[in-house]
């Protein structure tokens, strides 16, 4: 460990950061997992941590309105932490339904960006109910009925459309594909899903390494950054929400986000991420998303500094 590293130690204590895998409207297991972390760690370091939520809080679990209820009331009850909601591209999906993204910029419209996929459309069955001539093109594949009912990459049926978006419709009391969705989704969780950032940069958080512990620039995105883009670039699209963009791939993408891309190796950066499923720790590479929204497996957390993995299903005793 390195004298820097050592007077780190001894005189300012790192920030602990949680970061919480997807959550896909499984309540339960979002308040098994918060109360995990809150008996896990001290309670100074619990009431000052920096929260991050990597993304995707509807969709395929019994009850996405009641998690983004949970979400909402964290500033309240806990004031000392800092939260911050990332899209997912679940979210985003919902958000684009709703008509709470921020408009293109240039003056370009959202159709625009459906001819790209447009060969999709009729396997997908996009949304063509009230507003769809106005809708960013998730939101028309979010609402939509998918022709073939069984996800054969998953091995389960799709839940309404290609995103199993029919239990977000049913947590607020409409049927799947319903227009009358944008009357029944109340204006806080509206506020909520058009505030969520696409991407978040935090100029010094501390991670264990086998060389003691580091100190990092952290982004937080949902899927990932592309490699062999521009960083710059890529963050700077994200930071303003371009939706000019149909398909957002730092949000949906999979291979093509899965490493840190060369560029941020060269000044350590942390990047986590949930989306693709699996639990993946691979230096400073962080992947949290264990669920995958599937009824049988964890939502996850990691802890900074020391990467501890917390899960909805440990059985965490308080220590006396």
């Amino acid at each position: 460990m390195s004298n820097s590293d050592q007077t780190q130690n001894t005189t300012t204590k790192p920030r602990t950061v949680i970061c919480i895998g997807d959550i896909h409207g499984y309540i339960s297991k979002l308040q098994n997992l918060w109360t995990n972390l809150e008996t896990l760690i001290d309670p100074s370091d619990f009431d000052t941590a920096l929260v991050i939520f990597l993304g995707d809080y509807c969709d395929r679990g019994p009850d996405p309105r009641r998690v983004i209820d949970f979400l909402t009331s964290l500033p309240a009850k806990y004031p000392g932490q800092k939260h911050v909601y990332l899209s997912g591209n679940h979210d985003l999906a919902f958000s684009a339904f709703l008509g709470v993204l921020p408009k293109p910029s240039g003056g370009a419209e959202f159709k625009e960006g459906w001819e790209e996929y447009q060969q999709n459309e009729e396997r997908e069955g996009w949304f063509k109910g009230d507003g769809y001539e106005s809708m960013h093109l998730q939101g028309r594949r979010w609402a939509g009925n998918i022709k073939d009912r069984f996800n054969a990459a998953k091995g389960f049926e799709y839940k309404g459309s290609i995103y199993d978006a029919a239990p977000t419709f049913h947590s607020y009391g409409v049927d799947h594909g319903s227009a009358d969705l944008v009357k029944a989704v109340p204006d806080d969780h509206k506020k909520f899903l058009a505030n969520m950032v696409w991407i978040h940069e935090e100029d010094d958080v501390s991670i264990e390494t086998e060389d003691g512990i580091k100190r990092c620039k952290l982004i937080a995105v949902h899927a990932g950054l592309e490699k062999g883009k521009n960083v710059e670039e890529q963050l700077k699209r994200l930071k303003v929400k371009d939706t000019r963009v149909p398909k957002v791939e730092a949000l949906s993408g999979r291979k093509n986000v899965w490493d840190i891309p060369q560029e941020l190796t060269e000044k350590p950066t942390i990047i986590v991420s949930g989306h693709h499923g699996k639990l993946h720790i691979d230096g400073l590479r962080l992947i949290i998303d264990e669920g995958g929204g599937q009824p049988n497996n964890p939502v996850a957390a990691i802890i900074l500094p020391s990467k501890k993995i917390v899960r909805d299903t440990d059985n965490v005793v308080k220590e006396l």
